[in-house]
């Protein structure tokens, strides 16, 4: 079973994006579960929300995960030490940054180590869509990264599960996924 765990604050759109993998991923045929954990409930407070996909039925219901990936797509939140629990030698980060790679690693140092890969999702969401909503340019860089479908179907369920947007918002969406999975190193 693949897990995943998105570190984000309230309004980024992780709770929509963790739906959106687990929408595309079950039109693949696959078992999904996707959910959300927050306390307080307002914009802009620390949440996490959840994927997990699998082949057979997942009988866990349980919040609890130790995740293959974790997406980090609210810079500050790299910078906590609590996106590092309950991970595996090899769980694999991609966190949203404007900083080089290194420079990141020298000042959070608990991500020393890991699997790290960066991309400004923040930049390119505000660029593409037009607001700070970087969920999707997120999404964009994980597909790349962990192969889990291929980019081009990945991209045709984003476009259906997107279409009840009007069509500009469609294409900014479209527009930053491709340019995530291009920038993400």
């Amino acid at each position: 079973m693949l897990q995943i765990r998105w570190h984000s604050r309230a309004g980024q759109g992780a709770v929509t994006g963790a739906k959106a993998l687990a929408d595309v991923m079950a039109r693949t045929g696959k078992y999904v579960q996707a959910y959300s954990v927050y306390g307080a409930e307002k914009r802009g407070a620390p949440m996490s929300a959840y994927d997990k996909i699998s082949d057979t039925p997942i009988l866990d219901h349980s919040k609890m995960i130790v995740p293959d990936y974790v997406l980090v797509i609210d810079p500050s939140l790299a910078f906590q030490k609590e996106i590092v629990e309950n991970t595996k030698d090899d769980t694999v980060f991609i966190v949203t940054t404007h900083m080089d790679k290194d420079d990141l690693l020298n000042i959070a140092k608990h991500l020393q180590g890991k699997k790290v890969y960066t991309v400004d999702a923040i930049k390119i969401s505000q660029e593409e869509i037009g607001r700070a909503i970087p969920n999707t340019p997120m999404l964009g860089a994980f597909i790349k990264i962990s192969g889990i479908i291929g980019f081009e179907d990945f991209l045709s369920s984003m476009k259906d599960i997107l279409s009840k947007f009007p069509q500009k918002i469609i294409d900014g969406n479209l527009k930053a996924m491709k340019r995530a999975a291009e920038e993400v190193k």
